[in-house]
C-alpha cells in the first residue's frame, strides 16, 4: 500500500473532530446512535471504549503494516480489532457487570463498527504508528461528541435527567416528557437535527 503523504498532527485532529467527523461527514457508525443514546452514562462508556479501540487498533495495525499480505489485510485488521473488543468486553464484565448488561451486545458489536475499519484501511496501513494512533484517537473522539450531545439531548427531554440527574423544569410536572425521545425514533430524528446543524454550520464556514 503506497504511503500517504504525511499531515501536521493538528491537521490530523480537526479532521477526526470536524472537518472529516465520521457522524456527519461521513454518516458511519449510527447503529449504536438508536441503541445506546438513551441514556448519556451508557453512551460515554461506549464511546470511550470504541474511541480506544480504534486508536489502538490503528496503531497496531501500523506497526505490522510492512509484515502484513496485502491480500490478507483486512482479515487481519478484523482479527487485531476484535482482539481489543473482547479485551474491553471482558473489562466490563469483570469491573462494572451492570454497565456490561446494560450495553448487551452492543460492545461485542465494535468489531463491526466501519469507523474502525476505515481509518485502519484508509490511514494506518500506510501511515507510522504515531500519525495513525492521533488519527484512530480524534477519529473516535469527533464520533463521541456527536452521540454524547444526542444522548444529552434524548435523556433530558425523555426522562428530564442527564446522567441519571433530575435537572430543573424537565423533570417537574410542568414538562411533559417526550417518551418518544427515549425509543428509536428519537433517535433517528435527533441524528438528522445533529447532521442538518453541524452541516449548516460546515456551510457557513466554507462561505466566510
Amino acid at each position: 500500500m503506497s504511503p500517504q503523504p504525511a499531515k501536521p498532527m493538528k491537521d490530523l485532529v480537526a479532521d477526526g473532530l470536524w472537518r472529516d467527523n465520521p457522524i456527519f461527514r461521513q454518516v458511519l457508525g449510527i447503529c449504536s446512535t438508536l441503541a445506546v443514546t438513551n441514556v448519556v452514562l451508557n453512551t460515554v462508556v461506549m464511546c470511550t471504549s470504541l474511541t480506544l479501540v480504534t486508536a489502538i487498533s490503528c496503531m497496531t495495525v501500523s506497526l505490522l503494516r510492512h509484515w502484513t499480505p496485502r491480500n490478507i489485510r483486512m482479515m487481519v485488521q478484523t482479527l487485531i480489532i476484535a482482539f481489543y473488543v473482547i479485551i474491553v468486553d471482558l473489562i466490563l464484565k469483570a469491573y462494572w457487570p451492570e454497565m456490561s448488561r446494560n450495553l448487551g451486545p452492543y460492545v461485542g458489536l465494535i468489531i463491526t463498527n466501519c469507523i474502525i475499519m476505515g481509518r485502519c484501511e484508509a490511514f494506518a496501513g500506510s501511515n507510522p504508528p504515531a500519525p495513525s494512533f492521533v488519527d484512530g484517537l480524534f477519529s473516535g473522539l469527533g464520533y463521541s461528541l456527536i452521540l454524547v450531545a444526542i444522548s444529552v439531548v434524548r435523556e433530558l427531554l425523555g426522562m428530564g435527567t442527564i446522567l441519571g440527574f433530575a435537572m430543573p423544569y424537565f423533570s417537574s410536572d410542568l414538562w411533559d416528557k417526550w417518551v418518544i425521545m427515549v425509543m428509536p425514533p428519537g433517535a433517528f430524528f435527533t441524528l438528522a437535527c445533529m447532521i442538518w446543524l453541524c452541516r449548516s454550520i460546515k456551510k457557513k464556514e466554507a462561505k466566510s
